[in-house]
């Protein structure tokens, strides 16, 4: 008992992750807007990028936030997705260690706000309006 315990949690902490990157993929939409991984973040624009997966359940529990989000937020905030099981790129580049995460960028590019796990609308929404984006 001891052994899978242990195992289990070295498996977690060791390996999990990028299993879970480069395990799974699906061919259905998970978002409602996706970038080229080389245009993120947008260019003079605030963006938020959700770096998830179409399979992962906190991932999929994002999907309604994203839209409701993507429509509150149109012309004043770029929202994106990205697969990562689809595109395993991403997540070095943004140094992804769980999904779903979030990523916010100011419209000069500068990452200013990083969240691990799901993220409700109206967390969402608070980070938005810290970076004046309204």
């Amino acid at each position: 008992m001891r052994f899978s315990l242990t195992f289990a949690v070295l498996f977690i902490l060791m390996g999990g992750l990028s299993l879970l990157i480069s395990g799974c993929s699906s061919d259905e939409p998970v978002a409602p807007h996706s970038q080229p991984v080389g245009a993120i973040p947008v260019k003079g624009m605030p963006t938020m990028v959700d770096l998830g997966a179409n399979e992962c359940v906190p991932c999929k529990m994002m999907v309604p936030v994203m839209e409701k989000v993507e429509k509150k937020y149109q012309g004043k905030a770029a929202i994106v997705f990205i697969d990562v099981w689809k595109d395993k790129e991403p997540a070095k580049r943004f140094g992804i260690r769980a999904i779903p995460t979030q990523i916010f960028f100011d419209k000069e590019g500068k990452e200013v706000h990083r969240h691990e796990g799901f993220m409700s609308e109206a967390d969402i929404d608070r980070v938005f309006k810290q970076m004046g984006v309204s």
